[in-house]
């Protein structure tokens, strides 16, 4: 079903339902553990982390599949200073290099066809200099996060820049093993409603650490949570730091 809702306000939605936050905040410091690099963030939505790489100096390179999520990203503080790639990871510029890739914001999962996600890798696999490394998250599936997105736990009233109430919440119907279907439910100005859905993947460790090798990536290491938990700790998270070998 068509959104009632404009690229515009959808994508002032998704800003306002997803802040600045400590997963931000590792890769923000991932990408600075060293200066001015070339950077890839695949899957970078409105360019909230982007924007704030550029301005740390860094070379950055953004690519999303979303048009209106790329328009709103041109359109804010610092655009200028980013090169902003509509497409997946089949529209990396041939013969770049980047020094560092990133894939926030578990948008790993929602490249839920296993084909393209090992499409994905070998591309980033050959954008990447030798000793390039790649940082992205996914949701652990031991932790089984999807059985919390429930409407009473996710329910949230939001007013976009242009005035418009939505109120959101989610449900989640796991497919099959592997697989979960997210539905956000959306009430525009307390009357008209709608629908969106998405799928994500939720691949365990040991598919992730598979992956990458068969793409030719070394592991470095997967941790559980963004204060360097270990898998299993609780957090629900499996954050990947790889590396392309020299």
């Amino acid at each position: 079903m068509r959104s009632r809702l404009t690229g515009a306000q959808l994508s002032a939605l998704y800003d306002l339902e997803n802040r600045w936050a400590e997963d931000d905040d590792f890769f923000f410091d991932f990408v600075n553990e060293q200066a001015n690099r070339r950077v890839l963030d695949l899957g970078c939505g409105t360019g909230r982390i982007t924007l704030a790489l550029a301005a740390q100096g860094h070379d950055m390179v953004g690519v999303d599949p979303n048009p209106d999520s790329l328009a709103a990203a041109r359109g804010k503080p610092g655009a200028d200073g980013v090169r902003w790639i509509a497409g997946t990871s089949a529209q990396i510029p041939e013969g770049e290099v980047f020094d560092v890739a990133i894939m926030t914001a578990h948008v790993a999962q929602a490249i839920h066809d296993d084909g393209e996600w090992s499409r994905t890798l070998a591309d980033v696999h050959r954008a990447l200099i030798p000793g390039g490394r790649l940082a992205f998250d996914s949701r652990d599936p031991d932790a089984r996060a999807w059985e919390g997105w429930t409407p009473t736990a996710t329910r949230r009233r939001h007013t976009l820049p242009d005035g418009t109430t939505v109120e959101t919440w989610m449900e989640s119907d796991q497919l099959r093993e592997g697989l979960v279907t997210l539905t956000e439910y959306r009430v525009l100005d307390e009357s008209s409603s709608e629908t969106g859905t998405s799928m994500l993947a939720f691949r365990p460790e040991e598919q992730l650490r598979r992956d990458l090798g068969t793409a030719g990536f070394t592991v470095e290491r997967i941790l559980g949570g963004w204060a360097g938990e270990s898998v299993g700790s609780g957090q629900g998270e499996l954050i990947v730091l790889a590396r392309k070998p020299s």
